[in-house]
């Protein structure tokens, strides 16, 4: 059966008496043993926390009943008796986006969301992670989006300072030039503050690409509108070096290689040895 796609989020429990200040100054911070299951795709985070708090998992031979409870380094964990390993690398997955589906995990007024297109695809060694897009794209905007089971890469993506360059192809209503695309090669003024320059290639009159280091609120649609140039449709080629190369509603997972140097992203090392 298909798995749903997940819950809206729930507040995390209020860190407890396991939450100490500078308790781990000079230390590794060990993660939080929900997070640290989720991430590991042992059980998507929700449900990690209700096996938690039903008293299903052990950590060093202990019940844990508290999700926010520390993962210390080395740690021995079981799921209703069985050991886990803690020892998942950060994993990407490149989904072509459809047109008319929502970057959320709620479906609204009868749209859907790319979690029901892409979570029943996935094969039962990636099922069990909670995944995060990567940023978003808006409801018509079709192309690469990016999901991951590490937040910190969603962090690293996402943040104008990392520099990370994404690419659309925008189709619009009047007729581009080059005189027109000349202010975004500059930096045109929005209505939140200036654009970075942007790197602008006419591919005919009516199709231009346009790659931007910055991933504000319907950007690349606001610069095409600030220089007469309304969008029609707009679809998004590469992030980084990362291009889409799979159908519409596909995915593929992403390597090593791609995450390291597509994205410039490093790689954690490893956190927990399990037995």
């Amino acid at each position: 059966m298909p798995r749903k796609p997940p819950p809206p989020r729930r507040p995390s429990p209020s860190p407890s008496k396991h939450a100490h200040s500078g308790r781990w100054e000079g230390k590794a911070k060990p993660d939080w043993l929900s997070r640290a299951l989720a991430r590991a795709g042992v059980l998507p985070k929700e449900e990690a926390e209700d096996a938690i708090q039903a008293g299903r998992v052990t950590v060093n031979g202990k019940v844990v009943k508290h999700p926010l409870a520390p993962v210390p380094p080395g740690a021995s964990l079981r799921l209703d008796g069985v050991p886990v390993s803690l020892e998942a690398p950060t994993r990407v997955l490149a989904f072509h986006k459809p047109a008319e589906l929502l970057t959320s995990t709620v479906g609204q007024h009868g749209v859907g969301t790319v979690y029901e297109v892409l979570l029943p695809q996935l094969p039962p060694e990636l099922a069990g992670f909670t995944w995060h897009a990567v940023g978003r794209l808006d409801r018509g905007t079709t192309g690469l989006l990016l999901f991951t089971n590490d937040d910190k890469l969603v962090t690293h993506v996402t943040s104008p300072e990392t520099h990370l360059t994404k690419r659309y192809v925008a189709t619009v209503f009047s007729e581009a030039d080059e005189a027109k695309v000349e202010p975004l090669r500059h930096g045109v003024q929005l209505e939140d503050g200036p654009a970075r320059p942007a790197k602008v290639r006419l591919r005919d009159a009516h199709t231009v690409e346009v790659t931007v280091t910055e991933g504000r609120n319907h950007q690349v649609k606001r610069m095409l509108g600030a220089v007469g140039l309304p969008v029609r449709a707009l679809h998004r080629e590469a992030v980084g070096g990362v291009e889409l190369d799979v159908p519409e509603g596909a995915f593929r997972l992403l390597t090593d290689t791609e995450i390291t140097e597509g994205l410039r992203f490093a790689l954690p090392p490893v956190r927990v040895t399990t037995s």
